[in-house]
């Protein structure tokens, strides 16, 4: 055993070398007026501050992320729905409600580096993209561009809304328009996950007798397939695990177009539905294993 050892096997620290009165002696005569401290209080009052806007980005992200799920899953009932522009203005309405939620983003962010507090509000970018392109498709049968997405968030001062949770002071003069952009890579999530709702809208298609629409969905889907292999490894590690579920959900909208063209006229219209599930679950179940 070493002469640093004590008895019980440990190492003294150097600082048990100085008796426990003298340091509470020096941390009484620690001026708190003093340069130093007044520098380290205001570092402390910035990253508080920093801290708590993130708390409430990350909050409106996922009021965005609800918001989006919901005005999702009434696009689903635009196959079935007797009359589909009820289910678009619907999905207006509440869309414009999700930009209102941008619109607070946005105003949290003025002054500030949006990348610094971008994996707070990007999951909640990502299902707003999801919801906006998935709405543009059945409204047009194409994809929306991440430009018009980026013109529906500009806002002004004519908007009128409550906003609440500001740090900024009242009397500060702010801007007459705010604006928050998507980026590139939550606009490629974004569109990675609509190829996901547009299975499901296949399937559901096929369900109320429509057999036109999952020919329309495969040749929609092989060109955004076609266009995600272009990027490959080179664009960012999310894109290329994105890009696994995209081909998943293309081999399944190819599937149930392949039944529709070989066995279309053995199978009847309303059993089209259960053939396509039970070769959607029997794929995932080799899929697993493999």
């Amino acid at each position: 055993m070493s002469g640093k050892e004590g008895s019980g096997g440990f190492r003294k620290r150097k600082h048990d070398n100085f008796p426990h009165g003298q340091r509470r002696e020096e941390k009484e005569n620690v001026n708190p007026s003093s340069a130093l401290m007044t520098s380290f209080k205001s570092f402390q009052l910035e990253l508080d501050t920093r801290h708590d806007k993130y708390e409430r980005l990350v909050k409106l992200s996922r009021d965005i992320t609800i918001e989006s799920k919901r005005t999702i899953f009434l696009l689903h009932r635009f196959t079935s729905a007797p009359n589909g522009e009820e289910i678009l203005n619907e999905s207006e309405v509440k869309l414009d409600a999700v930009r209102r939620k941008i619109k607070q983003v946005a105003q949290e962010l003025i002054g500030e580096d949006m990348y610094q507090f971008h994996r707070a509000i990007s999951p909640g970018l990502q299902e707003y993209v999801e919801a906006v392109s998935f709405q543009y498709f059945i409204k047009t049968r194409s994809l929306i561009s991440v430009e018009e997405i980026n013109k529906q968030l500009i806002f002004t001062a004519e908007d009128r809304e409550e906003t609440t949770n500001t740090t900024s002071n009242s009397h500060e003069k702010r801007p007459h328009a705010w604006s928050l952009k998507v980026t590139p890579v939550d606009y490629l999530l974004g569109v990675a996950d609509l190829t996901g709702e547009l299975m499901r809208l296949c399937i559901s298609s096929v369900g109320n007798g429509d057999i036109d629409t999952p020919f329309e969905l495969s040749h929609f889907l092989r060109q955004i397939y076609d266009g995600f292999t272009f990027i490959g490894n080179t664009g960012p590690y999310e894109v290329s695990k994105k890009l696994y579920t995209l081909k998943q959900s293309l081999a399944k909208v190819e599937n149930a177009c392949y039944t529709l063209k070989v066995r279309g006229s053995e199978i009847p219209k309303h059993m089209l539905a259960d053939v396509f599930s039970t070769k959607t679950e029997l794929i995932d179940q080799e899929e697993s294993l493999s």
